[in-house]
């Protein structure tokens, strides 16, 4: 697609807590509408449809993949169905936007690549941290070294849920657990920082269900830089990014994954800088995709799919380590 202002139609697949969040701030996008949704039942799909105005609602994913209105969906379905949800649609030629973790190991990751440049289709990574500006701004000023060279960075994202075991959160049939759910931020934020690292050690505690409850990692570096990393389904934690360098500390402000705050501290002194989010985050991501998508790319500079290579990977190796397994 190379025509720059042509209005692109969207479907949504699956539409959980996430998928409400994504279609509100669709809405406050020009140029795009949402045109289609699917649910596994015809009255969820007419509910969101009415909700949100779109135009057609369905009750198979199979129906809004057929539909040739679409040029792009967003996939917003439990984990275990990224690969196969993904797959339907590039097959289709339908650009994706497929919610984090991409998938559930390096394998499925590397099918959906395939597939996407099988059919020179715009496939991207939907984690919303990377293109949100306060992301951004911390991102540039750990890169130009504003405050000197990283030392330690600690990541966090932790809350005490109040899931059965029957939720998508935690059931294990779906992908279920902190570290594939929540961990993949603290994950991201060192990734995307320090880069691969040179050892990891881990460990879990585990629900009677045998989905991890909560992990702590340590990520280990060159020249003694560590990434201290938690994530935790049985205890509130700040929820912060800390990145501690050698003249100050960026503090990305809880929750730092989504639209936040960052606090300066250097010098005695302590600044925060407020990027005044009118929204969620989720059109910051949207608009990035159909700026690729307008200009004809299959991939993002920013979600590369080196990148989710490279993250999926991080959370199979710190899987093996814990030893949480997931039927295949």
């Amino acid at each position: 697609m190379s025509e720059h202002n042509k209005k692109i139609r969207w479907g949504i697949i699956g539409l959980g807590k996430i998928a409400h969040k994504f279609a509100k701030d669709l809405l406050t996008i020009e140029d795009v509408e949402l045109y289609a949704v699917a649910s596994r039942t015809q009255d969820k799909a007419e509910a969101f449809a009415n909700k949100y105005n779109a135009t057609k609602a369905y009750s198979s994913y199979e129906d809004l993949a057929n539909d040739p209105n679409i040029d792009a969906v967003y996939i917003a379905t439990p984990h275990v169905f990224h690969k196969e949800n993904a797959i339907l649609c590039l097959n289709k030629g339908i650009a994706v936007l497929c919610e984090k973790p991409f998938a559930m190991n390096i394998q499925e990751v590397e099918e959906m690549i395939a597939c996407a440049k099988e059919n020179k289709t715009l496939l991207m990574e939907a984690l919303c941290t990377s293109v949100l500006p306060h992301y951004q701004f911390a991102l540039n000023a750990l890169k130009n070294k504003t405050y000197g060279d990283i030392l330690k960075l600690e990541a966090d994202f932790g809350f005490k849920t109040v899931h059965s075991f029957n939720s998508r959160v935690l059931k294990k049939s779906l992908g279920g657990g902190s570290l594939l759910d929540i961990g993949i931020y603290p994950i991201f934020a060192s990734l995307s920082t320090l880069g691969i690292p040179k050892s990891i050690e881990a460990e879990a505690t585990f629900f009677e269900n045998k989905v991890d409850s909560s992990c702590h990692m340590v990520f280990k570096y060159d020249h003694k830089v560590i990434a201290n990393l938690r994530c935790s389904f049985v205890e509130n934690t700040p929820t912060e990014a800390i990145f501690y360098c050698e003249k100050g500390v960026i503090k990305i402000d809880s929750r730092f994954c989504a639209p936040s705050t960052i606090t300066i501290i250097s010098n005695g002194e302590e600044d925060t800088i407020d990027f005044n989010y009118k929204t969620a985050g989720y059109d910051y991501e949207i608009k990035h995709f159909n700026q690729l998508l307008r200009a004809g790319n299959t991939q993002s500079d920013i979600m590369s799919f080196d990148f989710s290579r490279n993250l999926i990977n991080l959370l199979d190796d710190v899987r093996e380590i814990i030893g949480l397994k997931y039927e295949s």
